[in-house]
């Protein structure tokens, strides 16, 4: 039975009217939302607040090398209050077997996918990629995206300290002043995460970019200096071939050119990529691919 209050973003007017008895009428209460999500969420720009499940059960190797979970397997939900409702967007790391399961229990909840896909390629074992949306009572959400999350190897016990303060191994003073934009380290990753200088709208709704709409860049190191990258270009369309380019010209893999979202305005393409080269040389490369977008950067 779908939980009440749980509507798709895609429905109409007449039927968000219809639903909005059952949508919350004040704040959401995020100490419940964190409850059912079991976990402590971090408030971003734009008031959004996000909840990070990295797969720290899986060990993926990519072309030789054994991913971190905070590189390339990191499911997160984002949640965001717009007045009556709350609006959830996120992307769920599933294994092959956990796909049809998930998505399952997702639908029965009102949970929409909007899009499944990869973001690497060559990965053993084969991993997907499942984003979703949802618009109603906050706790209802968080309530049916963990049920889902239970259905997977997911592990739903939030990450210890030492977990989370691995040591880089990177120069990242170099890579920022190569890429004009500075990250944080996380798990033992480097991550950059660069907005879109355009507004994003969907159902008349202003989306930030902490909702999953800025170039994410991660690093991770393989020793000696190089890294192995990975991440996803945000992009309008007259960016994809000339960001594809770039990319290629300076030898980095293209592994997915896709969509996320449904009826965003202006239309976003993904384009995920991947390297394992000096990590200051190929931050040096991303640059040119993100001067190619109209990226917010120094």
């Amino acid at each position: 039975m779908a939980l009440a209050g749980v509507v798709g973003c895609r429905s109409s007017v007449a039927a968000q009217s219809t639903s909005s008895s059952a949508m919350a009428s004040s704040a959401p209460d995020w100490a419940a939302v964190e409850r059912a999500l079991g976990r402590k969420g971090t408030m971003n720009p734009g008031e959004v607040l996000k909840f990070g499940f990295p797969r720290g059960d899986l060990h993926v190797m990519v072309r030789g090398v054994e991913i971190k979970p905070t590189l390339a397997l990191g499911s997160w939900v984002a949640l965001k209050s717009m007045g009556a409702a709350t609006m959830a967007m996120g992307d769920l790391v599933l294994t092959e077997d956990e796909v049809e399961p998930v998505m399952r229990a997702l639908q029965r909840s009102g949970i929409e996918q909007t899009a499944l896909h990869n973001h690497v390629l060559g990965e053993t074992p084969r991993v997907m990629y499942m984003h979703i949306r949802a618009s109603g009572d906050a706790t209802k959400i968080a309530t049916s995206i963990h049920a889902a999350l239970e259905l997977t190897k997911t592990p739903l016990m939030a990450p210890v300290g030492a977990v989370l303060a691995l040591a880089l191994d990177l120069d990242t003073v170099a890579i920022a002043a190569a890429l004009g934009a500075t990250g944080k380290g996380n798990g033992g990753v480097y991550q950059v995460a660069i907005a879109r200088r355009e507004t994003v709208r969907e159902n008349g709704m202003d989306i930030p970019s902490s909702m999953g709409l800025a170039t994410a860049i991660n690093f991770q190191s393989t020793g000696g200096g190089k890294a192995a990258i990975t991440g996803d270009f945000v992009l309008l369309g007259n960016e994809v071939n000339p960001v594809m380019r770039a990319l290629r010209s300076n030898g980095i893999d293209v592994t997915a050119v896709h969509s996320h979202m449904i009826g965003e305005e202006p239309r976003l393409y993904f384009m995920h990529f991947w390297a394992n080269a000096d990590a200051v040389t190929l931050a040096k490369g991303l640059r040119t691919a993100l001067d190619e977008t109209t990226s917010v950067r120094k």
